[in-house]
């Protein structure tokens, strides 16, 4: 069974950066499935923020982040990052990571096979 942690959240100014980083362990090779973040913040459902192509060459995010946020992949690794610039105060939600082991481009959280427990970030304005 694929096991996936995150972490890197944490507290920072609107403006500032944060890098987060989801290990991946156990089930299935890395470079086998997608990998996906998603994030919630309170009162609202789960959002779709980026997802990167098995081999790391295609990568898509959704609007409210292109630009800001970059994804990659270090299959060595076994791991996935979310790179966080220029982070604003409605970006503050548990941020999770996810993998997806079919070959459709998904935002949706239902086609996603494997979750990390979350990580939060929190910007203050």
């Amino acid at each position: 069974q694929v096991q996936l942690v995150e972490s890197g959240g944490g507290l920072v100014q609107a403006g500032g950066s944060l890098r987060l980083s989801c290990a991946a362990s156990g089930g299935r090779t890395f470079s086998s499935y997608d990998m996906g973040w998603f994030r919630q913040a309170p009162g609202k459902e789960r959002e779709f923020v980026a997802r990167i192509s098995r081999s790391g060459a295609v990568t898509y995010y959704a609007s409210s982040v292109k630009g800001r946020f970059t994804i990659s992949r270090d299959n060595a690794k076994n791991t996935v990052y979310l790179q966080m610039n220029s982070l604003k105060p409605e970006d503050t939600a548990v941020y999770n990571c996810a993998g997806d082991r079919g070959v459709a481009t998904s935002t949706t959280p239902l086609s996603y096979d494997y979750w990390g427990q979350g990580t939060q970030v929190t910007v203050s304005s």
